[in-house]
């Protein structure tokens, strides 16, 4: 099995690795649905920090986060202890406040989980706002990539 790397391919696909620990199991040694949720959650950060916005950074010097708003799972197959899984991230939509992006986790190239989720930017105090100009930017560029790739 090829270890899967880190990163933004040029594809506009963000990979994340992440091996399945006895933590993440069930007493059969099947990964409990919630932590795939947690893998998805890591996948996004690690893109947001490729991509170059940092969330202690947009918390600390724009009072911003990001919220899920609306999460779709689709269950096709079970991760075991001991796997090595790939998250893939590809940014489905961005406007003024919000993104849509689909993760799928993967072991090679089967396809375990699919999960399509709304992101909505939050001042801290938990209303909605605008996402600041530069990182707009950053992920409608990367975004861009995979509309560019489908044409």
């Amino acid at each position: 099995m090829n270890k899967p790397t880190s990163g933004a391919s040029p594809e506009g696909i963000h990979v994340y690795p992440v091996r399945v620990y006895y933590e993440d199991t069930d007493a059969a040694g099947i990964v409990y649905y919630a932590n795939y949720l947690k893998y998805a959650e890591r996948a996004r950060t690690e893109m947001l920090r490729d991509l170059g916005t940092e969330n202690a950074r947009l918390m600390e010097t724009e009072g911003l986060a990001f919220a899920v708003r609306r999460c779709e799972v689709d269950f096709f197959k079970p991760a075991r202890l001991d796997d090595l899984l790939s998250v893939e991230t590809r940014l489905i939509d961005v406007d003024g406040a919000s993104l849509v992006a689909d993760q799928r986790v993967k072991q090679d190239n089967a396809e375990l989980v699919r999960m399509e989720l709304k992101l909505a930017c939050m001042s801290l105090d938990g209303r909605p706002a605008r996402l600041p100009a530069a990182v707009k930017s950053r992920l409608e560029e990367f975004r861009g990539n995979v509309h560019s790739k489908k044409q």
